[in-house]
């Protein structure tokens, strides 16, 4: 997925990892030169990303913060564990690494070089752009096809099946979305109170 159209089957995990680097190195370099942004290297800090290095550091880090809370949320929202990743280990966020770093090349890299040669370097700036290239390019149709194909084995057959159900007796369920009152129910549910009349015996008007 990160190599479309390349063999992969053959390199070393090491060989695969220094191959990314690679890529995105040259999308440094090939963005940079479009836009005349001067680049060298990626300087962030884990510690305070916003504050490290240059104005493109600053928007890179805006922008791909804003990918892994858009990624966490459709790893959560389709019932996978953001910590379980496939590339990533030993974070909370294993997974919302992996997803978002299946986009950043399309959606965090560009605007955030295009921005820095407009002199917009402010993180709202970078947020902004995500927003408009993830609504245009539809991203989150993209990023749920990516967590199934990873997660659920090729030629599997998905159904969306409602499995919303009530506990019943014992190990039994019953099904939900219903009214589950029965006629011979209605004694226990007590009368409507009447409204209090008026006080002390006097007529309403």
């Amino acid at each position: 997925m990160r190599f479309p159209g390349e063999d992969t089957t053959g390199p070393a995990f090491q060989q695969l990892r220094g191959r990314e680097g690679t890529r995105i190195r040259r999308l440094y370099t090939t963005h940079a030169q479009r836009t005349g942004v001067p680049w060298s290297r990626r300087d962030d800090k884990p510690t305070d990303a916003f504050a490290a290095g240059d104005d493109v550091d600053r928007l890179l880090s805006a922008a791909d913060s804003a990918l892994y809370g858009i990624s966490h949320a459709a790893i959560t929202g389709l019932g996978a564990c953001p910590a379980l990743g496939f590339v990533h280990t030993g974070d909370a966020l294993s997974f919302v690494l992996d997803i978002a770093g299946l986009c950043k090349a399309e959606y965090t890299i560009p605007p955030a070089f295009g921005l820095a040669a407009r002199g917009l370097a402010s993180e709202r700036d970078a947020r902004t752009a995500l927003r408009d290239a993830v609504v245009k390019g539809k991203l989150l149709p993209r990023i749920v096809a990516d967590i199934k194909r990873l997660l659920v084995p090729e030629g599997t057959d998905l159904t969306d099946e409602d499995l919303g159900a009530l506990w019943d007796d014992g190990d039994t369920v019953v099904s939900s979305g219903r009214n589950w009152s029965a006629t011979d129910h209605l004694d226990i549910i007590p009368e409507p109170a009447e409204p209090d009349g008026p006080a002390n015996g006097e007529t309403a008007p």
